[in-house]
Formats: C-alpha cells, sequence, structure tokens
C-alpha cells in the first residue's frame, strides 16, 4: 500500500509539473531538470510571472476548457460539453448579437458578430460583480424594439425563469425574421443559484416550448451520454460536498479526488455504449422564419 502511495503522489506531480511547464513556456525550468516533481512543482509556483500565467489560463479553462481541463477542472464534463456545442454551431451567430442572461459573456470571444450586447435581470441567485452586462431588464419586457437583433445567444439561463413562454415571445419579438437563436438548457443538474432555479427540460420539452412561441427548430444536440453525465454528477457532489468549503483548500484534493474521475469518466465512456437518453445539457438552435404571417 505504501508503495502504491507513493507512486501515485509521485505521478501526480509529475504530471501537474509537466501541465504547469506547458502554461508558462518558462525558459528556466530547461536549466533545472534534476529537480524532483515537487521541488519543480513549488519552483513554478514561486514564479510571480507564471503564477499570472496560470490564473489567466484557468480562468479560459473554467468556461472554454481544452482536454487539459480533466485534470484540474471539477465541472469538466459539463463545461467541455457546451463549449463543443456552442462552438459547433456559432457560426448561426452573425450581426447584432444580444446575449441574453450574460453575466460575465464567457463566451464573447467565440462569435464573430458586428455588436455584442449583454441583458440581464438585476435580481437573481448571483452576485453581478464583475459581470459585464450592459441593461437590465425587468424580467418581463426586452427593451429593443421589434426586429431589432440578427442573433440571440442564450446560455444556461431559462431554468431560472418562471415565465419562460412570456420571454420567449419576448425574444420572438425583438429577433429579426430569419434570424437564429442559440441557446443551451441544462437537464441534469443539481439546484442552483436558489431560490431562481425554476426547471429542468428535456430536448423535447425545449423544442415544444420554442415552437409554440414560433421558432422553428434548426438543430438540437445533447452534450454528454449516460456514463459522462454519472462521473459528472458524482465529481460535482464530491466538490459540493465533501471538499473543504475554501477553495485553496480544494484545490489540494483535486490531483487525489477530481483528476482520477475525469480520466475514468472518459475512458469508460468510450468502451460502455453510448447511451444519450441521460445527459447533462441540451444544445438548441432556432430559427425566426422569414414568411411570418400578419
Amino acid at each position: 500500500m505504501k508503495l502504491f502511495t507513493n507512486f501515485i503522489r509521485r505521478t501526480t506531480w509529475r504530471i501537474y509539473s509537466a501541465l504547469l511547464w506547458r502554461i508558462s513556456f518558462h525558459k528556466e525550468i530547461d536549466a533545472l531538470p534534476e529537480l524532483a516533481a515537487d521541488e519543480l512543482f513549488i519552483y513554478m509556483l514561486g514564479n510571480s510571472n507564471m503564477i499570472l500565467k496560470l490564473k489567466q489560463f484557468f480562468l479560459r479553462m473554467e468556461f472554454l476548457p481544452s482536454f487539459l481541463g480533466a485534470f484540474f477542472h471539477p465541472f469538466y464534463f459539463t463545461r467541455r460539453g457546451l463549449y463543443k456545442g456552442i462552438v459547433m454551431n456559432k457560426e448561426y451567430m452573425k450581426g447584432r448579437l444580444l446575449d441574453f442572461g450574460c453575466g460575465k459573456k464567457p463566451y464573447k470571444e467565440l462569435f464573430n458578430v458586428q455588436e455584442y450586447i449583454g441583458l440581464d435581470i438585476e435580481k437573481s441567485g448571483h452576485s453581478h460583480k464583475d459581470e459585464q452586462i450592459d441593461i437590465f431588464y425587468d424580467g418581463k419586457t426586452i427593451p429593443f424594439e421589434k426586429d431589432y437583433f440578427t442573433s440571440i445567444f442564450s446560455s444556461e439561463v431559462f431554468e431560472h425563469i418562471f415565465n419562460l413562454e412570456q420571454i420567449l415571445e419576448e425574444l420572438y419579438r425583438v429577433l429579426k425574421p430569419d434570424g437564429y437563436m442559440l441557446i443551451t438548457v441544462p437537464f441534469v443538474w443539481e439546484e442552483h443559484e436558489i431560490p431562481f432555479d425554476f426547471a429542468r427540460y428535456t430536448s423535447f420539452g425545449i423544442e415544444h416550448l420554442l415552437r409554440r412561441a414560433g421558432f422553428e427548430i434548426v438543430a438540437t444536440e445533447k452534450t454528454s451520454n449516460y456514463v459522462e453525465t454519472i462521473f459528472q454528477m458524482w465529481n460535482t457532489y464530491v466538490w459540493q460536498n465533501v471538499l473543504p468549503s475554501k477553495r485553496y483548500l480544494k484545490a489540494l484534493f483535486i490531483p487525489l479526488l477530481i483528476t482520477p474521475i475525469n480520466i475514468i469518466g472518459i475512458l469508460v465512456s468510450k468502451i460502455l455504449p453510448k447511451k444519450r437518453d441521460f445527459y447533462l445539457n441540451s444544445v438548441v438552435v432556432a430559427r425566426k422564419p422569414s414568411n411570418i404571417k400578419g
């Protein structure tokens, strides 16, 4: 057991030292090949320039994770699936874009549009500190004229709207004919931003609501399979309920409790049947018809 524990410790430090090296591109490390893995790790963390690069890297990986995110991101399967789904459909977003429920606008850099306007509601389940909201609305009426936007983007927002059918009518109103709306909604996830968490939508449910509002469904994608969803919810449980509440203490346990589950989940999901009726999120592209009657 002691030999196994030491092997895990050495392997973990080597992986994280290699990750830090890749992130920082710090040339001085070439001159330190004889340092032990844990000494190299400590050396790198003591370098201020490297700390800045690490901070930038982790902030980016929070919503735009590459495969490297599997080594440290507790919500890897959710965020990676959303990122891939949005990238797959980003070309629908053009012209003047409304980011509905924008928050920090984490996906803004993905879109090549002429104008990017962020809208959010002032009273919500989280603080708006450091967010990039351009305009607040009252939760009922979107303060723009009819046919104002060429495209609309909204990610993980609809579950927080109690009067969603009314808001869909508003989104339909401000979108130009032949304009596209790209949305993501959760299906399997814990209650969050309490008490402003009102619904979960199956792929069929959200499509039904969009059609009732007048939209045409262009594409619907599920962001994860059955196995990935199970592993994500296990890591979510551990992160939220088992690890210490302070983030810097949580970070110490990531290599031992989060990273292995992510890696095992990736491998197992490649082997077992890819059932997609138990999934984390739906990514939907909807269109406002150009031949609108009346």
